[in-house]
């Protein structure tokens, strides 16, 4: 008897590198993503549909990634930078082979046969088009894709509720565009979420929206939040209290109290429930299951027989070492054995089955209801960060598909089957750093959050000024929105907090509020000429995005819910 129901939800995102530098910053994030992630994932969940596996689970492809698996210029540097992986493996093997380095020129080969075969099911299993690979799954059932953002904003901290709204829009409309149907679920960026609150301006007291009410408005039913927003208590993880206090970063507001609100007996995870009495609904992220991934300390992917990541061959920067240890400094790691490596993913995945089936077996037991674990990661993990974690994922599928108590499902079919029965008033947060906004915004980057704010305005002042353009005029404002959408990307500030790519991230936030400004200076000078033209499809080959996009969709919203 089937006793709960499980699902990945995987959110799947790269930040906006098109032709944006190649190494060590920019479109190599990208390629490396694809060839280490997306194409091995693909060929996994298409090996188990051959095999007549009934795998279900949830992804989330960001828009702007889509944006950028469909651009023939990405495509055609992503073929170039795996034909030098392919080429960089054979003169290993080479050297390898002439040092005499038997176990080094296996482990050579072995890449050589991995990439040329992932460049093969790219060229010919999945046609160069990635997203109609996606597409056909869900189409047949297997996967449900969630929609996200336009470009991975962080919706709490915008200012404007026209932004957060465009933002979601225009992420609904790529969804559309790519995929021939609307989005049932979401993933909001960083699971940042934000509830409705007061504000007074100019003597007026006026109501912001929590954001289900723009997922309700286009008529988006499901979305995700960290485990604490659900359950309460402290942040999982290493939340530094002691530095930033608990759920960081987090601005005073005065939140409109909901009328007549109970709250629920149980919060949990394992239970869906109605957000703010609006008619969507927020699935938790299962901890417990999560956490068997995602701990630093006893986690599946620093297992020691894993592959290392952060040491590389000097000559070809490919990976020939293993985990070997705790802390171990690089220069004692040992030479990596798939094999063994294997043999621990099928112990991993065991594991996991028999994790997910006891915890719904214990739910199910106290409380009598059907339950869900959602178990949430970034894709990126697996087979990229954790180099086997593409084989545990397919692994797990495959025996959890075989499970005598546990319904595997998405998001969206386990709603319909078994809707929410309470409400929760969902608190503000997010999965970052201390549970709050610390993350993306903080010392570092305050500065960028005033500027941001400055062009949300302008953008809006822009639509007033021409609510009804046409050719040029509305070109050149379709242009500004898009730079303006880039420049609110939630990843330059998470790149800048997280020292990863620094100064690469603020030239490129720097780059897109020029850009938006050049093109919001023209608009309000009202000349409008074949110069301005030409820059603004000059900026347009540079950033390339949403050619659906309408800048009315920027239309001043503050105060449309009154009170």
């Amino acid at each position: 008897m089937k006793i709960g129901a499980f699902t990945f939800v995987l959110h799947t995102h790269i930040p906006y590198c098109r032709n944006a530098g190649r190494w060590p910053h920019g479109e190599e994030w990208l390629h490396e993503a694809v060839s280490e992630t997306y194409i091995p994932l693909l060929s996994a969940l298409y090996d188990l549909k051959l095999e007549g596996c009934p795998f279900r689970l949830t992804i989330g492809l960001t828009p702007v990634l889509l944006e950028q698996l469909a651009d023939p210029l990405v495509v055609y540097n992503f073929v170039e930078f795996l034909e030098e992986k392919i080429k960089r493996a054979r003169d290993d093997a080479e050297r390898f082979s002439s040092a005499s380095e038997g176990h080094l020129s296996y482990l050579a080969k072995f890449y050589l046969d991995r990439y040329s075969e992932i460049l093969a099911n790219f060229n010919e299993r999945f046609g160069r088009n990635l997203i109609r690979a996606f597409k056909q799954l869900q189409d047949e059932g297997y996967i449900e894709i969630a929609g996200s953002a336009a470009t991975h904003a962080y919706l709490p901290l915008l200012e404007r509720d026209s932004s957060i709204y465009s933002q979601l829009h225009v992420g609904k409309a790529s969804y559309s565009y790519y995929f021939g149907r609307a989005p049932s679920s979401i993933w909001l960026p960083e699971c940042g979420y934000r509830p409705a609150y007061y504000v007074e301006r100019c003597g007026q007291r006026y109501v912001k929206p929590g954001l289900e009410t723009f997922l309700s408005e286009l008529d988006i039913r499901c979305f995700f939040a960290e485990t604490h927003m659900v359950e309460g208590g402290q942040p999982v993880g290493k939340a530094r209290e002691e530095v930033i206090g608990p759920y960081a970063s987090i601005p005073r507001r005065y939140v409109v109290p909901i009328a007549n609100y109970v709250e629920p007996v149980l919060r949990t995870t394992y239970l869906p429930y109605w957000v703010q009495s609006a008619d969507v609904a927020v699935i938790g992220r299962n901890n417990q299951s999560s956490m068997q991934v995602w701990s630093a300390d006893w986690g599946y992917p620093g297992d020691f027989n894993y592959r290392e990541f952060h040491k590389r061959d000097s000559i070809s920067g490919l990976h020939y070492w293993k985990i070997t240890g705790a802390k171990m400094d690089l220069a004692y790691k040992e030479y990596y054995d798939y094999h063994q490596a294997q043999r621990r993913v099928n112990e991993h995945s065991t594991h996991f089955v028999r994790l997910v089936e006891q915890l719904l077996l214990d739910f199910y037991e106290t409380t009598g209801e059907f339950g869900i674990i959602a178990a949430a990661y970034d894709s990126e993990l697996f087979g990229h960060w954790w180099f086997e974690g593409v084989d545990w994922l397919k692994q797990v599928l495959s025996k959890l598909s075989q499970s005598e108590t546990v319904e595997m499902t998405t998001a969206s079919e386990y709603l319909e089957r078994h809707p929410p029965k309470d409400v929760l008033a969902l608190p503000e947060g997010s999965w970052g750093l201390g549970g709050g906004h610390f993350t993306w915004r903080n010392v570092d980057t305050e500065w960028m959050w005033k500027l941001i704010h400055d062009a949300e305005l302008k953008m809006e002042k822009l639509v007033s000024m021409y609510p009804q353009a046409e050719g040029g005029v509305k070109e050149l404002l379709d242009q500004a929105a898009r730079e303006l959408l880039l420049l609110q990307a939630s990843d330059w500030q998470f790149l800048v907090t997280t020292a990863q790519a620094r100064l690469y991230a603020e030239n490129r936030f720097l780059q897109h509020l020029g850009r938006f400004q050049q093109l919001a200076d023209i608009a309000e000078s009202g000349v409008v000429d074949g110069s301005a033209i030409s820059l603004c499809r000059n900026f347009w080959e540079t950033d390339k995005v949403f050619p659906y996009i309408d800048y009315r969709w920027f239309a001043d919203r503050e105060g449309s819910e009154k009170r």
